[in-house]
């Protein structure tokens, strides 16, 4: 049950090579989805530009620039992708210093806003973890821009949405039907022993309006899995412990509010669907079956320009790379139609790989 890895440890020489400019280039080399690192994707389908953005980890080898932060990579048609530039960086003197995970962007009162979470081990929390282990400062924050290109800003002080004591992740926003803005997120396992998925009332200025409410539980699906997970100091978790990944709402056509969100089954990651049948954020929420397994997870819908539905996931959990499906809503519930393998695009890698990691210093 390990983590996000650091992405550009896991880089294939392959993939790289793929990144270089050939000879005489006038431009980047134009990528397909296979040959781009990503984790947690997210894609922001923009009309006014005619451009689709993939919000993703900063990986320096891939980007070129150094840091932590995140990247995206941008398309016409999702099929041919540019080389992608670093929208937000960690600012200097946070009170965090990793992550930049599950980056997702929201258009809210003619701006953009950008949720990432972020993290710092050496920053404990003082609340008793129901894993055992030493539970930290991991949260997600927002920040803003005027465009989705960015640049992106920090907002509240670079504070986390969620309270500071609680190690949270995976924040994404929804609106609700009467236009009320609340930020939904993941309770992390390693505090919570059975991962939670919570949600925090907004004011319309996007600042915490009331304490969390309890959506559900991990173990409240049928078929997840309950792992003890073993530290890499070799310490085991005290108990079995349950993840939840990765919210985003969707309302259904039935009236219904799905949220995707993954976890496990006993066979990997996968990605399951709740159902609000209310309608309603507060629920009750009904767990369905997971619609992609395969090691696949932590996806988001949206619609492209011609009028499709679309899910993106990454798969597998380890050197992620972007699947797309189409979907549809059948009422309460959602369908896989096909993956859009004809989307992975032709590749052609350069000869040479860059010799090394321009952001770490020669030995």
């Amino acid at each position: 049950m390990t983590r996000r890895p650091a992405p550009a440890a896991l880089l294939p020489s392959i993939l790289l090579a793929a990144l270089a400019l050939p000879a005489g280039a006038a431009e980047p080399r134009r990528l397909a989805m296979p040959d781009m690192p990503l984790h947690d994707p997210y894609i922001v389908a923009d009309k006014a530009s005619g451009t689709y953005y993939l919000y993703t980890s900063n990986v320096p080898l891939v980007s070129g620039e150094c840091g932590i932060g995140i990247m995206a990579y941008t398309s016409r048609d999702l099929k041919s992708w540019m080389p992608p530039k670093v929208v937000f960086r960690l600012p200097e003197g946070s009170w965090a210093n990793g992550g930049a995970w599950a980056p997702e962007v929201h258009a809210w009162r003619g701006k953009y806003y950008l949720f990432t979470t972020l993290h710092n081990e050496a920053a404990t929390i003082a609340t008793p973890s129901a894993s055992g282990w030493p539970a930290y400062r991991r949260g997600t924050v927002m920040a803003a821009a005027d465009r989705p290109e960015g640049p992106f800003t920090v907002a509240n002080g670079g504070e986390p949405m969620a309270p500071a004591d609680r190690m949270t992740l995976d924040g994404t926003l929804y609106v609700d039907r009467a236009g009320k803005p609340s930020y939904v997120y993941a309770h992390e396992w390693i505090q919570a022993g059975d991962g939670t998925i919570e949600a925090l009332p907004l004011t319309q200025d996007l600042k915490p309006a009331g304490p969390p409410k309890l959506l559900f539980k991990a173990s409240g699906a049928p078929w997840s899995n309950g792992q003890r997970p073993v530290a890499p100091d070799g310490t085991p978790a005290k108990t079995n412990v349950y993840v939840t990944d990765g919210p985003q709402l969707y309302p259904s056509k039935d009236g219904s509010l799905l949220m995707l969100w993954s976890s496990y089954d006993r066979n990997g990651y996968v990605q399951s669907v709740a159902r609000s049948a209310s309608g309603e954020l507060a629920g009750p929420w009904e767990q369905l079956e997971p619609i992609v397994r395969r090691d696949s997870g932590h996806g988001m819908l949206f619609d492209t320009f011609d009028g499709k539905r679309m899910l993106v996931v990454h798969r597998p959990f380890k050197n992620a790379r972007g699947k797309l499906y189409e979907v549809r809503d059948a009422g309460g519930r959602l369908e896989i139609l096909n993956q859009r393998v004809d989307l992975d695009g032709d590749h052609v890698m350069a000869p040479s790989p860059p010799e090394r990691d321009h952001c770490k210093p020669t030995q």
